[in-house]
């Protein structure tokens, strides 16, 4: 897009110019799109679900790993050659992680962008976005440290907030805007707390998205309650770090506190809880995540790899001993449980002899769902510097062989369950020659996790709670019978 240096003033944009959100990445990041489409919605501008109808496309960008900065990139250029394509002028503003993390330097190198804004543009995005369309291009975000702007001890966090900065600081604190929902399905992600204070040696994120900062109970559970009259029937609770959160609040077991709360709002039939770190899953919130009706038993365990050295490397804690000790204590309360992971192999001075551990521990595992994926520096981080870097056709093979052994071990993992019972969350129902209904149980996390398709089902709705039990399997897929005996 052109820019005259004598625009017309801001304020000459059309007050209801139709804008549409598109989000690349994470659940975190699908929260901050519901939070500022209803920023937008509330700032006079209209939302529209396709980039086709929009004057102004915002792309709530991922900046995680090579692959998501690349679909990133791609979503902001295909946005941009829509203009060329229907000849209809129409400007995009890329926002979120991507463009938190490197701010002026993506600038430069996608002109396609009419504006790169970071996390203190959230506040006021409406206006930001008229600026843009009335003809003026901002100057791109500064990156910086975001971990500097809240004191390091977490207990001295919560006096340090100001009234709506935070939400710059930290996207999930502060006072909140209602949500503006942007999908009716019956599971919505909720944001418990933004941040982490861990010190990956892999990971760029405490960089960009700051220090841990846990959002207060109360404001959470009013989310809850209002997301649940939006007809959402399952609460998927994200941070970076969910078994921190509290910590900066005074109180390490607040999630295990505000777990029976949530399950008990009215119209949640199920609350699912992600990203738990091994070395902080302590037995109380064990206890509650296993114990507490309408909660999921459901852990999203990040170990990583299993080899002890690599994890020391990693600057993380455990190995295979620890971890399969605590899967044995997940499932001595609850044997059906759930249980996903990631793992990177090809980590600076990887051994076979670590490779192999890794192998050995995810065969004993048991594990529902496991992703494999290949180790690549990312700009600042600490592994970037390490020694031992293996050769990208090495970490490939790495990958393949074990994404090979994850997928058979997964498969046999699906096929353990044949027999069992299963309540069933109704997601989709198409018509494909007859009704397929599709949804997830309790074991089954939303996108990645697999689902399972409901026979005998044909009168359900989606929301439906539905009991069955589990007849055939497909990978992670399950094919699961309406009507089993309770």
């Amino acid at each position: 897009m052109t820019v005259d240096a004598h625009a017309t003033a801001p304020d000459a944009a059309p007050a209801a110019a139709a804008v549409a959100v598109v989000t690349l990445g994470c659940a975190r990041n699908d929260v901050d799109s519901e939070e500022l489409a209803a920023r937008l919605e509330r700032g006079g501008l209209r939302l529209v679900d396709e980039p086709a109808d929009a004057d102004a496309v915002v792309v709530n960008t991922c900046g995680f790993v090579e692959q998501a900065k690349k679909d990133s990139v791609d979503t902001v250029l295909e946005a941009a050659d829509l203009s060329a394509t229907d000849g209809r002028e129409r400007v995009v503003v890329a926002l979120g992680c991507l463009a938190e993390r490197y701010g002026a330097e993506l600038a430069e190198s996608l002109p396609e962008a009419d504006a790169v804004l970071g996390f203190d543009a959230y506040p006021d995005i409406a206006d930001r976005v008229r600026e843009v369309l009335a003809g003026h291009r901002p100057a791109a975000h500064a990156p910086r440290d975001r971990r500097t702007l809240l004191p390091l001890a977490p207990a001295d966090r919560a006096a340090a907030r100001v009234p709506d900065l935070p939400v710059g600081v930290a996207p999930a604190s502060g006072p909140r805007v209602p949500r503006r929902r942007l999908d009716g399905g019956p599971l919505a992600p909720v944001k418990l707390a933004s941040g982490c204070d861990r010190r990956c040696s892999f990971c760029a994120i405490p960089s960009f998205r700051g220090a841990y900062v846990s959002r207060p109970p109360d404001e959470v559970l009013a989310e809850a309650r209002w997301l649940a009259g939006q007809g959402v029937r399952e609460l998927f609770l994200v941070s970076e770090n969910t078994t921190s959160y509290g910590k900066d609040l005074g109180d390490l077991r607040l999630l295990e506190q505000l777990l029976p709360d949530l399950a008990a709002v009215d119209g949640v039939e199920r609350v699912r809880v992600s990203y738990l770190q091994p070395a902080e899953t302590r037995p109380s919130l064990l206890d509650a995540m296993t114990a507490t009706p309408g909660v999921a038993a459901y852990f999203d365990l990040s170990f990583q790899h299993a080899s002890a050295p690599v994890l020391r490397r990693m600057r993380r804690f455990g190995d295979a001993e620890r971890f399969l000790g605590l899967l044995d204590e997940v499932r001595r309360r609850a044997p059906t449980s759930g249980v996903r992971s990631n793992v990177i192999v090809g980590f600076p001075g990887e051994t076979e002899a670590d490779l192999r551990e890794l192998g050995a521990f995810l065969t004993a595992a048991r594990l529902d769902v496991v992703g494999v994926f290949g180790y690549s520096d990312e700009d600042g981080t600490e592994a970037a510097g390490l020694d031992g870097h293996l050769p990208d056709d090495e970490v490939g093979a790495r990958v393949e062989h074990l994404g090979r052994l994850a997928e058979e071990l997964v498969a046999q993992r699906a096929e353990d369950r044949l027999g069992e019972r299963l309540d069933v969350l109704v997601e989709s129902v198409r018509d494909e020659g007859g009704s397929r209904v599709e949804g997830r149980a309790a074991h089954q996390g939303p996108d990645v996790d697999g689902t399972t398709t409901l026979l005998g089902a044909d009168a359900a709705a989606p929301g439906d709670l539905v009991a069955a039990v589990v007849v055939g399997t497909e990978g992670a897929d399950l094919l699961a019978r309406k009507g089993a005996p309770r």
